[in-house]
């Protein structure tokens, strides 16, 4: 397949499509065996760590080992942790600052992306990482300007550690669940971005996570910290190539809206079929700051998100949008929190799903205002969209109100394709797979307009692939 067309080549295609099989890429080092003390203790020492880092990666060991599975945790009877490689180094000597300084091996994954044409059109600054490390990183001049930092999260924690002390694990903590535990004794990789008082960046900056191989596990840690009166979106996305067998993302992104500062943070997650992902998402806005989530989740065998904000300042707001679609015997878990902590603090929530071939959607949200959140507001709205007889969608939201005066309303409606929807459709030359595809890309049209161009166009053109992958409906 060749084609000049970069946004073709970024938006068309399944990774399994895009990408084919891994293909080996040489490493420096490897670390994998039993989940100990020692195994904690030499990732440290790769990555040249000061102590109080160390001290935490150890502390986050313990509760990992303390605490239970969570309860809401299904599929993971393969997951082995003894199987998995904690950390995988490729044999990039430090961040490459153009693409021909990257192994042809790697940057072939990103050719075939379109992330070269994306990041001249599109972006201000981006970051690669493949396996455990970045490979790659890049800011344009207007960002050094402005006096914007961004840099590889493990070169953050040597250059600014009283910074990243004063935020890191803060946000999302590392006793929240085993999982996160386990995301914060064995980090690495991840995007630091420091946005300065008053500063708009207009232009998105981007972080793309690549698994290039079974059986590894990554564990990438982004922290976005907006000073006061400041904006930034953030584009994340995630993929991986066919794999023989399962890999374990397990990530996590902590955001700081400072008073009066607004972030925006996209993740298109369009992983392959062998991949376990745990996405750990949570942000913190100050008075009149604004934190606003857009969650694409199109891969992956099984998928936890559940993107939250702390509504810690009055005035403050968040809104958070995911849409998953699960197709073939996999599952999607997701929802989205709201911590409603001052007066006048505002929240919306919308999840939209897409269940065919037997794929499962799972709704788990969480609302809670507290005592004194006066005249705090959250609207959730759950839509699903269920495409075949055997694949479901299961709602559990939940809310927890201690103030009076707050106000929440919940929404939630589970739709069928109609026989007469589908019969108008084929009489337009459409094949039953196209007439559904058009019927998933429009019941999550409206939803799609807070988003990128060239991002919605991803979502788009995946779903039509997948689509006409379908066997047979109904």
């Amino acid at each position: 397949m060749t084609t000049n067309n970069a946004e073709e080549l970024l938006s068309a295609y399944s990774p399994e499509d895009v990408l084919g099989y891994a293909k080996p890429v040489k490493t420096s080092l490897i670390i994998k065996g039993k989940l100990s003390r020692g195994i904690v203790e030499e990732i440290s020492r790769a990555k040249k760590e000061p102590g109080w880092m160390l001290r935490l990666r150890l502390r986050a060991l313990e509760l990992f080992e303390k605490l239970p599975t969570p309860n809401w945790v299904i599929g993971l009877e393969e997951l082995d942790l003894e199987e998995l490689a904690y950390y995988v180094r490729p044999d990039v000597k430090e961040p490459a600052v153009t693409y021909e300084d990257l192994p042809p091996e790697i940057r072939d994954y990103y050719d075939k992306l379109g992330i070269p044409e994306m990041e001249a059109k599109l972006l201000s600054g981006i970051t690669f990482q493949f396996e455990s490390e970045t490979v790659y990183h890049k800011a344009k001049e207007t960002l050094e300007k402005k006096g914007v930092i961004m840099l590889p999260m493990e070169e953050a924690v040597i250059k600014y550690p009283d910074l990243v002390k004063q935020y890191f694990s803060k946000i999302y903590p590392i006793a929240d669940h085993k999982f996160a535990a386990l995301h914060y004794a064995l980090w690495s990789g991840g995007a630091f971005v420091y946005i300065p008082k008053g500063v708009k960046v207009t232009e998105p900056i981007e972080a793309f996570f690549l698994i290039g191989q079974s059986l590894e596990g990554q564990f990438e840690h982004s922290l976005i910290i907006a000073d006061e009166n400041s904006y930034l979106h953030f584009i994340e996305g995630c993929s991986a190539p066919m794999l023989k067998r399962y890999s374990f993302h397990d990530g996590a992104v902590e955001l700081y809206a400072h008073g009066g500062s607004a972030i925006k943070f996209t993740t298109i997650q369009n992983w392959s079929k062998n991949v376990v992902n745990f996405n750990n998402k949570r942000g913190i806005a100050e008075e009149n700051a604004r934190i606003d989530w857009i969650e694409g989740g199109l891969g992956s065998r099984i998928t936890y998100t559940y993107p939250s904000s702390i509504l810690k300042g009055a005035n403050s707001s968040s809104s958070s949008i995911v849409i998953q679609m699960s197709k073939g015997p996999y599952v999607k878990d997701s929802g989205s929190k709201m911590y409603h902590l001052a007066p006048n603090t505002r929240s919306k929530i919308i999840n939209k799903s897409i269940s065919v071939d037997g794929g499962v959607n799972i709704y788990r949200g969480l609302v809670k205002i507290n005592k004194g959140a006066v005249k705090a507001r959250s609207h959730v709205e759950c839509q699903s969209l269920i495409l075949d007889d055997h694949s479901y969608a299961y709602t559990y939201p939940h809310n927890q109100v201690e103030e009076p005066s707050a106000i929440i309303t919940h929404e939630a409606t589970t739709g069928r394709i109609g026989e007469e929807q589908l019969f108008y459709l084929r009489q337009r030359s459409l094949t039953e797979q196209e007439a559904t595809s058009l019927i998933a890309i429009g019941f999550i049209e409206d939803v799609m307009k807070d988003m990128p161009f060239e991002y919605v166009n991803i979502l788009r053109k995946v779903i039509e692939i997948e689509f006409s992958k379908v066997g047979g409906l109904g």
